[in-house]
């Protein structure tokens, strides 16, 4: 287990703010919404918060609805995006003890097997890892929709 402070999810929010990470789709009002790596589920999102807390029950009553309505504002782009039947939300912070939600756009065309079965149903290590090259042209999309979907947070002083 990461010590506080220094999991993924600190070092991926750092990178962010210094604009150094790829997968970047938005800035919202409580965080980052970023593309996972690998895309296990194509359009398969993760929602940061900004600044990183332990877990969703760390955050005051007004930061965590902002975090919760831009959850589901999330889910509304993937549905806008990739036209998925539904998206499915996660989060766990077991191995990687800070906040942060996983968002699956769910299709009616997965494997049969697949189609009622949770996202780490899906093998993870056959998935593609994201690369600009093969999901560009998702990420452009999902950027030019997001801010009809997720507002920037206010501009601070």
């Amino acid at each position: 287990m990461s010590a506080p402070g220094d999991t993924a999810i600190h070092r991926r929010v750092a990178a962010l703010r210094a604009g150094g990470d790829p997968t970047v789709v938005a800035r919202a009002q409580s965080g980052w919404l970023v593309l996972g790596d690998p895309q296990v589920i194509p359009g398969y999102c993760l929602l940061l918060p900004d600044p990183v807390v332990a877990d969703l029950n760390a955050l005051a009553a007004p930061r965590r609805g902002a975090y919760l309505a831009d959850l589901a504002a999330a889910g509304d782009l993937l549905l806008d995006v990739t036209g998925a039947t539904r998206v499915n939300y996660a989060i766990f912070g077991n191995l990687e003890p800070a906040l942060h939600a996983h968002l699956f756009p769910r299709r009616g065309d997965e494997p049969p097997p697949l189609r009622t079965a949770q996202p780490w149903a899906w093998d993870w290590q056959a998935a593609p890892r994201f690369d600009p090259g093969r999901h560009g042209a998702l990420l452009g999309r999902l950027r030019a929709r997001a801010p009809a979907h997720l507002p920037p947070p206010p501009e601070r002083d």
